[in-house]
């Protein structure tokens, strides 16, 4: 389903000290859309996630995350998150991490690992320590953990980063499905490539600011 009140930002600005990370960010990111955020380093695209994440808080404005539920937890809960850092265990196998997200998050795990090894293409690394994992092996399972619970608020902060062909094309195909299915789904992203295969929404962060791609 379309979620019928979308994620919306009003007026947000964050600031570190003497440093101003975000200044006067309003946007709307609807359900049933991926929403790509493109800019240089130090732009503010991260901080920008992490506010819509609830993991960091705005210095003044508002986010209303509207029918994704009125807290921080309810919104934590329905999230799915794919960053720098992995949030696999290293020591445990593709499989294991995958299966402990789904227990995590109330779902069975041998079903949940089963369609997450067909939807991803899981080969027999997935046995392995993930410790162990290529970029791209890394990336797939981090994807599949995230999305083990049908999340309907899905964060990925480069998740291109040293894929190869096959690798980027799979994960165009999830990102794809993810908002045909309803999600909203937020891209940073610094390869123009990745995001110029998505349909979707885009915008430019500047000095932390926040504009429609071509305004």
């Amino acid at each position: 389903m379309c979620w019928s009140v979308p994620v919306l930002l009003e007026r947000v600005g964050k600031t570190y000290g003497s440093v101003r990370a975000l200044t006067d960010v309003s946007a709307r990111f609807e359900g049933g859309t991926t929403n790509v955020v493109e800019g240089p380093n130090g732009s503010g695209k991260s901080t920008l996630l992490a506010i819509v994440a609830t993991l960091v808080k705005p210095t003044f404005g508002k986010v209303d995350h509207g029918e994704l539920g009125p807290s921080a937890a309810e919104v934590r809960s329905r999230l799915g998150w794919v960053g720098h850092d992995s949030l696999c265990y290293p020591d445990l196998s593709g499989r294991e991490n995958i299966e402990l997200a789904a227990r995590l998050c109330g779902e069975d795990p041998k079903s949940s690992y089963l369609r997450a090894a067909e939807r991803f293409k899981l080969g027999g690394f997935v046995d392995r320590a993930f410790r162990t994992y290529s970029r791209g092996q890394r990336q797939r399972v981090s994807l599949a953990r995230s999305l083990v619970h049908a999340p309907a608020l899905l964060l990925l902060d480069e998740p291109s980063t040293g894929l190869d062909h096959d690798g980027i094309e799979l994960l165009k195909r999830v990102v794809g499905e993810e908002a045909n299915a309803g999600s909203v789904v937020l891209v940073i992203t610094h390869d123009r490539s990745f995001a110029d295969g998505l349909n979707s929404k885009r915008f430019r962060m500047d000095r932390g600011r926040l504009t429609a791609a071509g305004t």
